[in-house]
């Protein structure tokens, strides 16, 4: 079947699917939909209830506006001290973390996004960036006073490249579970000389966390949700397994995640009529794109062993946006109310 590595959006043909990294799912997923993802006249949205989308196309800044103290230096993920001077303009290079920076007030200094940095205050910016592939030449010519990345964002030549050009470049650590949402947005603050707006932001992310958490039903039993990974147009079809970087959201829901309590290890594995079985899904888990580019719901159903599930049977499908689901960083709360709100429908 096609597969591929979502990190740079390239697919071949090979008999057994590559493991996708964490992180890179997301990424590609966005990469991939945003560049032709097929939709449908399909029935709607799923039993699951509506999607996220307009909850989830904007970021919501900090009230006051930050003053960066500078100069800082930081330790780059990468191994390198970082001395940043200047912040009055900054690239981020992947959506989460121009996410990050626009939530902490900064961006009006923000002079370009990645392909996935799909909010409404991100839209005019140029794009340097496509699936954590960077453009040196792109990002230069905008002449940044900082750049932000992730150790998945590649080639190492255009990183080398930047840096070669005397831009302080800080690399930081990709964010995989609601455990990383606090410190990758003080790592983000730090970095820009932001300290005390990274703290009010972290404070206010971990709160509405806690308040969207204590909404989950007391008596409703755990669903078991299995999540997907859906590239309709590249016939990829991946089912997440204890690595897919959802769990930890699937839990916090009070649901538990199918792939990995059947004992999938690997982050992905290819979609199979007897792995879906053994994972039992009460609830399949999608992003909205992938959701789309099989044809919504009724396309869905058609992947073989889908519905066979108890998942497919039901047609209870949860459909989170592309841009949000997997960031875990400021905009967690609504990606985790929207899989509450979606998985608890009927227990409300």
């Amino acid at each position: 079947m096609p597969t591929g590595n979502p990190t740079t959006g390239r697919w071949t043909q090979v008999r057994k699917p590559r493991s996708l990294r964490t992180v890179g799912a997301l990424a590609a997923v966005l990469a991939l939909t945003l560049a032709g993802c097929g939709t449908s006249d399909d029935d709607g949205p799923a039993r699951g209830g509506p999607r996220a989308e307009a909850a989830a196309d904007r970021v919501e800044p900090l009230q006051a506006v930050p003053a960066p103290k500078l100069p800082v230096t930081v330790r780059s993920a990468d191994g390198k001290r970082v001395t940043v001077a200047d912040t009055s303009r900054i690239v981020p290079l992947t959506g989460s973390l121009n996410e990050i920076v626009f939530t902490l007030g900064l961006g009006g200094r923000v002079v370009a996004r990645d392909i996935t940095a799909t909010f409404q205050q991100a839209a005019k910016l140029p794009v340097v960036t496509r699936a954590h592939d960077v453009s040196a030449e792109s990002v230069l010519s905008l002449k940044p006073t900082v750049v932000l990345a992730d150790t998945t964002t590649g080639p190492a030549e255009a990183i080398d490249q930047i840096r070669a050009a005397g831009i302080p470049l800080v690399v930081l650590e990709p964010a995989k579970s609601l455990a990383d949402v606090s410190p990758r947005i003080e790592a983000v603050a730090a970095a820009l000389g932001v300290p005390k707006a990274g703290a009010e932001l972290t404070s206010r992310t971990q709160q509405r966390i806690s308040k969207v958490r204590k909404s989950v039903p007391a008596e409703a039993r755990k669903p078991r949700v299995a999540f997907l990974y859906l590239r309709g147009s590249a016939s990829v079809y991946l089912l997440g397994g204890r690595e897919s970087g959802a769990g930890s959201l699937l839990e916090a829901a009070g649901a538990i995640d199918a792939g990995k309590a059947s004992g999938l290890k690997k982050d992905f594995t290819a979609i199979t009529s007897e792995a879906l079985a053994k994972a039992a899904p009460d609830a399949i888990l999608v992003m909205s794109k992938g959701l789309d580019s099989v044809g919504g719901t009724d396309g869905l159903v058609k992947i073989p062993g889908v519905a066979e599930t108890p998942a497919g049977l039901d047609r209870r499908v949860v459909s989170i946006e592309d841009g949000v689901l997997l960031n875990y960083g400021p905009r967690t709360d609504r990606v985790l109310k929207s899989l509450v709100d979606q998985l608890y429908e009927d227990a409300k």
